[in-house]
């Protein structure tokens, strides 16, 4: 299903009332995709500098991925920090993997790890709303994420949405991955469901057969009818969202999102390539979908906050899918050429404790993480930054939560002083402390 979440529940003003004639499932609290439309329209998206990146893809590890056992390994360390895996060469001199990662080694020359992360937080739910915003979480003003400003600044393309969200990894309570004041309209749309399954499928874009299409033509209908009949009565506002209808109409019955959506398009053999998981195939799918218009698409990936059990769960499951899906979205975009316009990140909530811990696992850690990026125009097959022998903190070139938003948004070329205003009229900076890495750009 494609929905549109707002991490909040609907207050107590009453049901808008177009509610009862939403166009199949993408309405949620009161909002469609047509109004989402218009006010995607509406933005005027402030002079910026020629990007080197059209679109991003975040993949998002939700818990924290340890920074020792993935692409931070300290071999020489004490046996309680080293852990249980070895390590692996790389395609860099001198830089090594965790064991777990061969894939992704080989791919080494085409990354850039960022071994100074300093996350400089340790909690679930705020890292979401930190490490996908840029900016420390506020109560009374939330913050929005990368995909919700790419949405309002650059609008859509080839009759796509701008923002897609592939799962529901993603800690909602301190509003990570949402577009806080820029306004729900500027949400992703969630695909919750498994693209793995053999049962995926995106309701409302893949109609299965004529009565699914016949009941959406009628509630289409229902609505043209109802918005017919208040002409009379409306502003030149309310009287122009009909060109939204007719675009959101469009969208769902035209052929671009079902073909992206499809991934049964693929050949067998990329899909293997990929990873028949969630992860994987989430990979795979957002390959698609900025190949069919999308120009942001977060890709969550569950299960990292390994407090017991750390290296089974990494070993078992978490790393091979990391090593498969993001080394094929890495290879496949190359391929196709669409490597140095897509801007691709790999992160999550923070690092993990050098020292393990009784349960043989690793608890939230503060001061040092790791982050990897791709393609995007980005000087790669690079280190950036460095922690220390038992990797406790970081030594060199710091990377803080706000200087990754701030690489990311001036690889998309989105001007890091643009400003917007708040629902009460404060004016806002979109990324005022962040300093875009300097050895990337």
């Amino acid at each position: 299903m494609l929905d549109l979440r707002t991490g909040s529940a609907p207050d107590c003003s009453g049901v808008p009332r177009r509610t009862f004639l939403r166009v199949g499932g993408l309405s949620a609290f009161g909002l469609g995709l047509p109004q989402y439309l218009k006010a995607v329209s509406d933005a005027k998206p402030a002079a910026a500098p020629k990007a080197k990146a059209k679109r991003c893809i975040l993949l998002w590890m939700q818990g924290g991925p340890s920074h020792i056992d993935t692409f931070d390994p300290k071999p020489d360390a004490p046996a309680e920090v080293r852990g249980d895996f070895g390590t692996v060469a790389t395609a860099l001199p001198g830089v090594r993997f965790c064991d777990p990662l061969p894939m992704l080694a080989k791919q080494a020359d085409k990354l850039a790890i960022i071994r100074g992360h300093d996350p400089k937080n340790g909690s679930h739910g705020v890292a979401d709303h930190l490490m996908m915003t840029g900016h420390k979480f506020n109560a009374s003003l939330p913050f929005p994420c990368f995909g919700s400003v790419v949405a309002k600044e650059r609008g859509y393309e080839q009759g796509m949405l701008p923002f897609v969200q592939l799962g529901k990894s993603i800690d909602r309570r301190f509003n990570g991955g949402i577009a806080g004041f820029l306004g729900d309209e500027f949400n992703p749309f969630e695909v919750p469901d498994d693209p793995s399954s053999p049962a995926f499928k995106v309701r409302d874009l893949s109609l299965a057969g004529d009565a699914e299409r016949v009941r959406l033509e009628r509630r289409y209908t229902m609505l043209a009818d109802l918005e017919n009949y208040q002409k009379a009565e409306e502003s030149s506002v309310e009287k122009a969202r009909d060109e939204f209808y007719e675009k959101a109409h469009g969208i769902i019955t035209g052929p671009a999102a079902k073909r992206a959506f499809d991934l049964g398009q693929e050949s067998d053999k990329v899909r293997d390539r990929y990873g028949r998981n969630s992860l994987g195939q989430g990979c795979l799918l957002a390959r698609r979908l900025i190949e069919g218009g999308v120009q942001f698409v977060t890709v969550t990936d569950g299960g990292w906050d390994t407090h017991t059990n750390n290296f089974r769960s990494l070993k078992d499951r978490l790393l091979p899918r990391v090593d498969r899906g993001l080394s094929a979205l890495v290879e496949d975009l190359g391929t196709r050429g669409l490597l140095d316009d897509t801007l691709v990140v790999w992160f999550g909530d923070f690092g993990r404790t050098p020292k393990v811990n009784p349960t043989a696992g690793r608890d939230h850690w503060s001061t040092a993480g790791v982050a990897v990026m791709a393609g995007g125009g980005l000087k790669v097959g690079q280190v950036v930054g460095a922690t220390n022998a038992l990797a406790e903190y970081v030594t060199d070139n710091p990377v803080g939560p706000q200087d990754i938003a701030a690489t990311i948004y001036h690889t998309l070329g989105v001007p890091l002083h643009t400003w917007y205003k708040a629902q009460d009229g404060r004016p806002i900076e979109l990324c005022p402390e962040g300093k875009p890495v300097k050895q990337l750009v």
